[in-house]
């Protein structure tokens, strides 16, 4: 009864969003009132899998209530979002659909179209035979990832907090929905990383609750997806030499990834073109940094710079980072348990891209994920996620806006994301003293056995 006010609030918030979402889908200025009414129920459609979602891991009917207003409004929130049409767009995707479209759709996968790999070209290939204007569809296909992110963060969150029976992994659930750079990306942007991103999420909530298999598979369905996978990928790493993995297990990443790319491979999609896709995108940029709050934002804004050397540095720094993470999963054996494995992943996925060059601000998409699922397990911990999603929302307006949000004078030099770096530098200071503490709990654990 002491809820059944905040229940018939999130009721009223329910009816709020759902006339949003008819709102600004009557708005819409591409299709007719045909696409409008798609559009609107396929919102809707996902709202009610959310629902789905949370009945099928166990919300009661009191919190499915509490929780029914805020998801709506998420979705009315993406509803507004929908009818921005990003550069990126513009001068790639719906040139890609096109080819698709009058190429004959999924017969097309073996040309050379496009620079993602062969499962996002299933999804503009599927999108090419459907009436929807593409800049709704392919907005649409990256908010039903949104909901299975979602769904892979409530996961992670409930494995974290272990036998504790409370509502929070429901909260993360929502809190993902309502992460600004999960909403910015898909529904306003047109990008896909929740795809590779929900994908990751699953698979380390698998890790953690020992179910290796599946997560190797599911990690090499995200690196078919994505290259950005890498960032997480070196977990399993320490989880082999920690003895948590078994040798022969490893291949299933393999096997996974085969298993994405296989369509392709039928359809005529020669084996060299898929395996070379990522060659070139490592090779597509030539600046240090695109918009992503790194250690290279803190050169002076137009210094000439050995580029170079600088991102060899920043390449050995990452490899450093993740050969220091490799040696104490050996020191740490059977003794790494969940808490210093979470504690590594969010390390990773800060760091790897932090030092790493020619990253762009979106490539910090697994950090906000991630250190929201750590902070849900426990609050101690939401410096990390506050940190780094403030950094990474930062980073994503001065793309989207075209103009810095923080430019610092010091000492003749000029910085324009040194604030935006600074905390996503703070994040991965934060995270490593967590893990350092951890660490040093096993050391005492050893020390007192030893005596």
């Amino acid at each position: 009864m002491k809820r059944l006010p905040w229940c018939g609030a999130s009721l009223g918030a329910g009816v709020v969003g759902g006339a949003g979402i008819a709102w600004f889908c009557a708005r819409m200025t591409q299709g007719g009132a045909g696409t409008a009414w798609t559009v609107g129920v396929c919102l809707a459609l996902l709202a009610a899998l959310c629902m789905a979602v949370l009945r099928r891991e166990g919300a009661r009917r009191e919190w499915l209530l509490l929780l029914l207003g805020p998801v709506v409004l998420s979705f009315a929130l993406r509803a507004a979002c929908m009818e921005y049409a990003s550069e990126d767009y513009l001068y790639f995707l719906t040139h890609w659909v096109e080819h698709f479209r009058t190429n004959g759709g999924f017969a097309a996968i073996k040309d050379n179209v496009g620079n993602y790999n062969a499962p996002y070209l299933y999804v503009l290939a599927l999108i090419s035979y459907l009436p929807v204007p593409d800049l709704y569809a392919i907005k649409l296909a990256s908010i039903l990832f949104d909901v299975v992110l979602a769904w892979g963060v409530l996961r992670l969150t409930r494995v974290l907090r272990g036998k504790k029976e409370d509502g929070i992994p429901y909260l993360a659930f929502l809190l993902a929905l309502w992460l600004p750079t999960v909403i910015l990306n898909g529904a306003y942007w047109a990008q896909c990383d929740a795809t590779y991103g929900a994908v990751c999420v699953h698979a380390l909530a698998l890790a953690l609750e020992g179910r290796q298999r599946p997560a190797l598979v599911l990690m090499g369905v995200a690196f078919s997806i994505k290259l950005q996978t890498v960032f997480l990928l070196p977990l399993w790493g320490v989880l082999w030499l920690a003895r948590r993995v078994k040798f022969w297990e490893l291949w299933l990443f393999v096997a996974g990834y085969g298993v994405s790319i296989l369509p392709a491979l039928l359809l005529g999609k020669p084996l060299g073109d898929i395996l070379s896709v990522y060659v070139g995108q490592m090779g597509e940029y030539d600046r240090l940094t695109l918009n992503a709050p790194s250690i290279y934002q803190f050169i002076p804004y137009g210094l000439e710079v050995p580029e170079g050397l600088l991102a060899n540095l920043g390449i050995g720094a990452a490899a450093v980072l993740v050969l220091l993470l490799l040696g104490l999963g050996l020191w740490l054996g059977v003794r790494l348990d969940r808490e210093i494995a979470m504690a590594m992943a969010v390390v990773l996925v800060l760091g790897v891209p932090f030092f790493l060059p020619y990253m762009h601000e979106r490539y910090f998409f697994l950090a906000d994920v991630i250190t929201l699922c750590w902070a849900c397990a426990s609050w101690r911990r939401w410096p990390a996620a506050v940190l780094a999603c403030a950094s990474s929302l930062a980073s994503y307006l001065v793309y989207l806006r075209l103009e810095f949000n923080c430019v610092l004078h010091l000492g003749g030099c000029t910085f324009v994301m040194a604030v935006e770096a600074l905390m996503m530098l703070a994040a991965l200071l934060y995270a490593l003293v967590q893990l350092g503490r951890l660490t040093a709990q096993v050391q005492r654990e050893r020390s007192e056995e030893g005596t």
